[in-house]
């Protein structure tokens, strides 16, 4: 019984991340914690993560990472990810012990995304404090964001998920106009005498209000 309210209260069905802000190394290791935990971590918006040092010092960091390869036939060697959330995948995946069993499940909980897809833009989001930009680097301290630097190495998908964002941002907008006009509508009715009155009557028959 102990056990199972332990894991209640400490497991949720789905962590959703935004990763706007974040700094990507300090990110990867909590992301990499929680999921050998057992907790499934999804982490939307990765191309507006940051990375400390400047951004044409990462892009010199990034091209000499790029000339790593085999020599007689390169398509046999490693990945290089040029997209955001792979990225950050890459970043997570070094930090699991994923050629065992306990890391291979650990990495299958991990879903990225750059933007904010579908399923996971009308659930509720959170961030992790201690991995946020503002309170882990220094204010004149240089860095970059990743989308950007995505883009100067072969990203070629920058422009779709910005656009894809607006056209995000846009409905989201109406959305909450629309309820925050029918709050007030509500919050106008709930104020009328005409309905207070309606309130007396039906608590004198019984019902609650």
């Amino acid at each position: 019984k102990n056990l199972l309210f332990i894991k209640k209260r400490m497991f949720k069905k789905e962590l959703v991340i935004d990763g706007k802000g974040h700094l990507l190394g300090r990110l990867a290791s909590y992301v990499a914690k929680q999921l050998l935990n057992g907790q499934k971590v999804v982490v939307v918006r990765c191309e507006s993560m940051v990375q400390s040092g400047s951004l044409f010092r990462n892009k010199l960091k990034f091209m000499e990472y790029l000339r790593k390869a085999i020599l007689s036939n390169p398509r046999k060697g490693f990945k290089h990810f040029r997209a955001p959330s792979k990225i950050f995948f890459k970043a997570v995946r070094g930090m699991i012990p994923r050629k065992t069993s306990r890391g291979e499940h650990a990495l299958a909980r991990l879903k990225v995304f750059d933007g904010i897809p579908a399923p996971f833009d009308t659930k509720k989001r959170v961030v992790v404090d201690d991995a946020l930009k503002v309170v882990r680097l220094q204010s004149h301290r240089k860095f970059c964001v990743l989308g950007e630097l995505a883009k100067e190495v072969g990203w070629r998908r920058s422009a779709i998920v910005s656009k894809l964002e607006t056209k995000r941002m846009e409905k989201t907008k109406r959305y909450h106009e629309l309820k925050k006009g029918k709050d007030q509508m509500k919050e106008k009715a709930a104020g009328s005498s005409s309905l207070k009155n309606v309130d007396k009557m039906l608590q004198e028959l019984g019902y609650q209000t």
